[in-house]
Protein backbone atom coordinates (compact mmCIF):
# COMPACT_ATOMS: atom_id res chain seq x y z
CA UNK A 1 0.00 0.00 0.00
CA UNK A 2 2.74 2.73 0.66
CA UNK A 3 4.57 1.53 -1.98
CA UNK A 4 1.50 2.00 -4.50
CA UNK A 5 0.97 5.44 -3.02
CA UNK A 6 4.76 6.70 -3.14
CA UNK A 7 4.46 5.40 -7.24
CA UNK A 8 1.16 7.36 -7.48
CA UNK A 9 2.22 10.57 -5.35
CA UNK A 10 3.45 13.38 -7.62
CA UNK A 11 5.13 15.62 -4.83
CA UNK A 12 8.29 14.36 -3.96
CA UNK A 13 9.02 14.22 -0.19
CA UNK A 14 5.24 14.39 0.49
CA UNK A 15 5.85 13.60 4.39
CA UNK A 16 8.11 16.23 4.68
CA UNK A 17 6.50 18.93 2.54
CA UNK A 18 3.74 17.61 4.42
CA UNK A 19 4.87 18.53 7.80
CA UNK A 20 6.10 21.66 6.75
CA UNK A 21 2.78 22.56 5.35
CA UNK A 22 1.15 21.83 9.02
CA UNK A 23 4.14 23.37 10.60
CA UNK A 24 3.20 26.69 8.68
CA UNK A 25 -0.03 26.78 8.95
CA UNK A 26 0.07 26.28 12.34
CA UNK A 27 2.05 29.06 12.76
CA UNK A 28 0.34 31.84 10.60
CA UNK A 29 -3.34 30.47 11.17
CA UNK A 30 -3.71 28.14 14.23
CA UNK A 31 -1.53 30.22 17.12
CA UNK A 32 -2.76 33.51 16.29
CA UNK A 33 -6.17 32.47 16.34
CA UNK A 34 -5.85 29.97 19.28
CA UNK A 35 -4.61 33.09 21.16
CA UNK A 36 -7.77 34.69 21.23
CA UNK A 37 -9.51 31.96 22.32
CA UNK A 38 -6.68 31.60 25.60
CA UNK A 39 -6.91 35.40 26.00
CA UNK A 40 -11.02 35.56 26.22
CA UNK A 41 -10.75 32.43 28.54
CA UNK A 42 -9.18 34.78 31.02
CA UNK A 43 -12.67 36.95 31.62
CA UNK A 44 -15.15 35.70 33.43
CA UNK A 45 -18.83 34.58 31.86
CA UNK A 46 -20.56 37.69 33.42
CA UNK A 47 -17.71 40.34 31.77
CA UNK A 48 -17.39 38.05 29.16
CA UNK A 49 -21.32 38.17 28.06
CA UNK A 50 -21.76 41.92 29.53
CA UNK A 51 -18.96 43.03 26.71
CA UNK A 52 -20.09 41.17 23.57
CA UNK A 53 -24.11 41.86 24.07
CA UNK A 54 -23.15 45.81 24.81
CA UNK A 55 -25.49 47.67 22.51
CA UNK A 56 -22.74 49.72 21.40
CA UNK A 57 -21.07 46.31 20.39
CA UNK A 58 -23.96 44.44 19.00
CA UNK A 59 -24.61 47.69 16.42
CA UNK A 60 -21.45 47.33 15.53
CA UNK A 61 -21.67 43.84 14.41
CA UNK A 62 -25.25 44.34 12.64
CA UNK A 63 -23.06 47.19 10.65
CA UNK A 64 -20.15 45.41 10.02
CA UNK A 65 -21.59 42.10 9.14
CA UNK A 66 -25.03 43.72 7.31
CA UNK A 67 -22.79 45.59 5.06
CA UNK A 68 -20.07 43.32 4.34
CA UNK A 69 -23.23 41.06 3.32
CA UNK A 70 -24.49 43.87 0.63
CA UNK A 71 -21.39 44.85 -0.53
CA UNK A 72 -20.09 41.40 -1.83
CA UNK A 73 -23.84 40.96 -2.90
CA UNK A 74 -23.38 44.06 -5.53
CA UNK A 75 -19.63 42.55 -6.16
CA UNK A 76 -20.98 39.04 -7.21
CA UNK A 77 -23.90 41.03 -9.76
CA UNK A 78 -21.67 43.78 -11.11
CA UNK A 79 -17.97 41.76 -10.71
CA UNK A 80 -19.68 39.08 -12.93
CA UNK A 81 -20.89 41.21 -15.52
CA UNK A 82 -16.86 43.41 -15.77
CA UNK A 83 -15.17 40.01 -15.81
CA UNK A 84 -17.68 38.97 -18.77
CA UNK A 85 -16.95 42.20 -20.48
CA UNK A 86 -12.96 41.69 -20.10
CA UNK A 87 -13.34 38.27 -21.13
CA UNK A 88 -15.57 37.99 -24.10
CA UNK A 89 -15.16 41.81 -25.49
CA UNK A 90 -12.60 43.76 -27.73
CA UNK A 91 -12.62 47.50 -26.95
CA UNK A 92 -10.21 50.10 -27.03
CA UNK A 93 -8.47 50.64 -23.46
CA UNK A 94 -9.28 46.85 -22.24
CA UNK A 95 -5.82 46.81 -20.93
CA UNK A 96 -6.06 50.06 -18.56
CA UNK A 97 -10.04 48.53 -17.41
CA UNK A 98 -8.27 45.10 -16.42
CA UNK A 99 -5.19 46.79 -14.79
CA UNK A 100 -7.89 49.31 -13.31
CA UNK A 101 -9.62 46.14 -11.38
CA UNK A 102 -6.89 45.29 -9.21
CA UNK A 103 -6.20 48.69 -7.91
CA UNK A 104 -7.58 48.24 -4.80
CA UNK A 105 -5.27 45.18 -3.91
CA UNK A 106 -2.48 47.94 -4.75
CA UNK A 107 -4.04 50.46 -3.38
CA UNK A 108 -3.10 51.44 0.46
CA UNK A 109 -6.86 51.53 2.61
CA UNK A 110 -6.25 54.32 4.38
CA UNK A 111 -5.92 56.04 0.98
CA UNK A 112 -9.18 54.54 -0.73
CA UNK A 113 -11.18 55.63 2.30
CA UNK A 114 -9.93 59.08 2.40
CA UNK A 115 -10.37 59.82 -1.40
CA UNK A 116 -13.81 58.29 -1.25
CA UNK A 117 -14.49 60.44 2.02
CA UNK A 118 -13.53 63.41 -0.13
CA UNK A 119 -15.71 62.43 -2.91
CA UNK A 120 -18.65 61.63 -1.70
CA UNK A 121 -18.48 63.70 1.29
CA UNK A 122 -21.44 66.88 1.23
CA UNK A 123 -18.90 68.54 -0.23
CA UNK A 124 -17.11 66.54 -2.65
CA UNK A 125 -17.58 66.21 -6.43
CA UNK A 126 -20.41 63.34 -5.97
CA UNK A 127 -21.65 64.08 -2.56
CA UNK A 128 -22.45 67.90 -3.49
CA UNK A 129 -24.73 66.19 -6.62
CA UNK A 130 -26.42 64.07 -4.44
CA UNK A 131 -27.16 65.94 -1.15
CA UNK A 132 -29.80 68.42 -2.85
CA UNK A 133 -32.13 64.86 -3.80
CA UNK A 134 -31.53 63.73 0.01
CA UNK A 135 -28.94 61.32 -0.80
CA UNK A 136 -26.23 60.83 1.61
CA UNK A 137 -23.41 58.58 1.42
CA UNK A 138 -20.35 59.34 3.55
CA UNK A 139 -20.80 59.43 7.25
CA UNK A 140 -23.75 56.54 6.67
CA UNK A 141 -24.18 52.87 6.20
CA UNK A 142 -24.11 53.35 2.42
CA UNK A 143 -20.65 54.76 2.78
CA UNK A 144 -19.55 51.92 4.46
CA UNK A 145 -21.14 49.64 2.04
CA UNK A 146 -19.87 51.40 -0.68
CA UNK A 147 -16.49 51.13 0.79
CA UNK A 148 -16.29 47.79 0.94
CA UNK A 149 -17.99 46.59 -2.47
CA UNK A 150 -14.86 49.27 -3.46
CA UNK A 151 -12.13 46.60 -1.69
CA UNK A 152 -13.73 43.35 -2.66
CA UNK A 153 -14.37 44.01 -6.14
CA UNK A 154 -11.43 42.55 -7.49
CA UNK A 155 -11.59 38.95 -5.69
CA UNK A 156 -14.84 38.29 -8.11
CA UNK A 157 -13.43 39.35 -11.21
CA UNK A 158 -10.58 37.29 -10.92
CA UNK A 159 -12.65 34.39 -9.36
CA UNK A 160 -14.89 34.41 -12.55
CA UNK A 161 -12.41 35.54 -15.19
CA UNK A 162 -10.72 32.08 -15.87
CA UNK A 163 -13.90 30.44 -16.06
CA UNK A 164 -15.88 32.67 -18.43
CA UNK A 165 -12.81 32.41 -20.79
CA UNK A 166 -13.17 28.29 -20.56
CA UNK A 167 -16.84 28.20 -20.96
CA UNK A 168 -17.18 27.05 -24.82
CA UNK A 169 -19.37 29.81 -27.41
CA UNK A 170 -20.50 26.25 -29.15
CA UNK A 171 -22.82 25.39 -26.19
CA UNK A 172 -24.49 28.92 -26.12
CA UNK A 173 -24.47 28.54 -29.86
CA UNK A 174 -26.19 25.34 -29.75
CA UNK A 175 -28.84 26.38 -27.50
CA UNK A 176 -29.88 29.11 -29.26
CA UNK A 177 -30.05 26.99 -32.80
CA UNK A 178 -32.12 25.05 -31.25
CA UNK A 179 -34.47 27.72 -30.15
CA UNK A 180 -33.22 28.90 -26.57
CA UNK A 181 -33.48 32.58 -26.02
CA UNK A 182 -31.26 35.01 -24.38
CA UNK A 183 -32.38 34.15 -20.61
CA UNK A 184 -33.12 30.50 -20.93
CA UNK A 185 -29.40 30.34 -22.40
CA UNK A 186 -27.93 31.94 -19.62
CA UNK A 187 -30.15 30.13 -17.03
CA UNK A 188 -29.86 26.61 -18.15
CA UNK A 189 -26.38 26.67 -19.75
CA UNK A 190 -24.10 29.56 -18.23
CA UNK A 191 -25.20 30.43 -15.26
CA UNK A 192 -24.75 26.52 -13.81
CA UNK A 193 -21.20 26.56 -14.69
CA UNK A 194 -20.40 30.24 -13.57
CA UNK A 195 -22.88 29.51 -10.03
CA UNK A 196 -19.31 27.47 -8.20
CA UNK A 197 -17.17 30.61 -8.68
CA UNK A 198 -19.55 32.84 -7.87
CA UNK A 199 -19.93 31.72 -4.57
CA UNK A 200 -16.41 31.97 -4.16
CA UNK A 201 -15.87 35.08 -5.44
CA UNK A 202 -18.55 35.82 -3.00
CA UNK A 203 -16.92 33.95 0.13
CA UNK A 204 -13.58 35.83 -1.38
CA UNK A 205 -15.63 39.47 -1.31
CA UNK A 206 -17.45 38.88 2.08
CA UNK A 207 -13.99 37.78 4.14
CA UNK A 208 -12.22 40.82 2.69
CA UNK A 209 -15.09 43.40 3.64
CA UNK A 210 -15.68 42.08 7.39
CA UNK A 211 -12.17 42.66 9.08
CA UNK A 212 -11.78 45.71 6.87
CA UNK A 213 -11.16 48.66 8.62
CA UNK A 214 -8.17 50.93 6.88
CA UNK A 215 -10.71 52.12 3.98
CA UNK A 216 -14.00 52.55 6.41
CA UNK A 217 -12.63 54.29 9.57
CA UNK A 218 -12.84 57.40 7.27
CA UNK A 219 -15.96 57.16 5.53
CA UNK A 220 -17.64 55.64 8.09
CA UNK A 221 -17.60 58.92 10.42
CA UNK A 222 -17.59 56.94 13.51
CA UNK A 223 -20.91 57.67 14.70
CA UNK A 224 -22.04 55.14 18.29
CA UNK A 225 -24.69 53.18 17.74
CA UNK A 226 -24.98 54.76 13.77
CA UNK A 227 -22.16 53.65 11.85
CA UNK A 228 -19.48 52.36 13.82
CA UNK A 229 -17.91 48.82 12.69
CA UNK A 230 -16.46 45.68 14.73
CA UNK A 231 -12.94 46.15 13.88
CA UNK A 232 -13.41 49.85 14.62
CA UNK A 233 -14.19 48.89 18.46
CA UNK A 234 -11.79 46.41 18.88
CA UNK A 235 -9.06 49.03 18.12
CA UNK A 236 -11.14 51.19 20.66
CA UNK A 237 -10.43 48.46 23.27
CA UNK A 238 -7.40 48.24 22.52
CA UNK A 239 -6.46 51.80 22.94
CA UNK A 240 -7.94 51.35 26.30
CA UNK A 241 -5.94 48.66 27.28
CA UNK A 242 -8.60 46.34 27.45
CA UNK A 243 -6.89 43.38 25.88
CA UNK A 244 -9.78 40.79 27.11
CA UNK A 245 -12.73 43.09 26.24
CA UNK A 246 -11.05 43.21 22.60
CA UNK A 247 -10.48 39.15 22.00
CA UNK A 248 -13.85 38.70 23.21
CA UNK A 249 -15.27 40.86 20.30
CA UNK A 250 -12.71 39.44 18.05
CA UNK A 251 -13.92 35.81 19.09
CA UNK A 252 -17.27 36.81 18.60
CA UNK A 253 -16.71 38.12 14.71
CA UNK A 254 -14.56 35.09 14.09
CA UNK A 255 -17.58 32.52 14.89
CA UNK A 256 -20.07 34.44 13.38
CA UNK A 257 -17.50 34.46 10.14
CA UNK A 258 -16.70 30.91 10.35
CA UNK A 259 -20.38 29.68 10.59
CA UNK A 260 -21.20 31.84 7.85
CA UNK A 261 -18.18 30.65 4.67
CA UNK A 262 -18.84 27.09 6.71
CA UNK A 263 -22.96 27.28 5.55
CA UNK A 264 -21.05 29.00 2.08
CA UNK A 265 -18.68 26.39 1.30
CA UNK A 266 -21.87 24.17 2.00
CA UNK A 267 -23.53 25.51 -0.62
CA UNK A 268 -20.52 25.23 -2.71
CA UNK A 269 -19.75 21.75 -2.42
CA UNK A 270 -23.70 21.34 -3.15
CA UNK A 271 -23.45 22.74 -6.22
CA UNK A 272 -20.01 21.32 -7.22
CA UNK A 273 -22.25 17.76 -6.49
CA UNK A 274 -25.17 18.38 -8.69
CA UNK A 275 -22.86 19.56 -11.63
CA UNK A 276 -21.05 16.71 -11.44
CA UNK A 277 -23.91 14.40 -11.44
CA UNK A 278 -25.95 15.88 -14.02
Amino acid sequence: MGKAWKERSILPGFGLSMGFTVMYLSLIVLFPLSAIFIKTSGMTWSAFWNTILDPRVISSYKISFGASIGAALINTVFGFIVAWVLVRYSFPGKRIVDALVDLPFALPTAVAGIALTTIYSQNGWVGSLLEPHGIKIAFTPLGITLALTFIGIPFVVRTLQPVIEELEKEVEEAAVSLGAGRWNTFRKVIFPELLPPLLTGFTLAFARAVGEYGSVVFISGNMPMKTEIAPLMIMTKLEQYDYTGATAIALVMLTISFLMLLVINYLQWRTNRHATQA
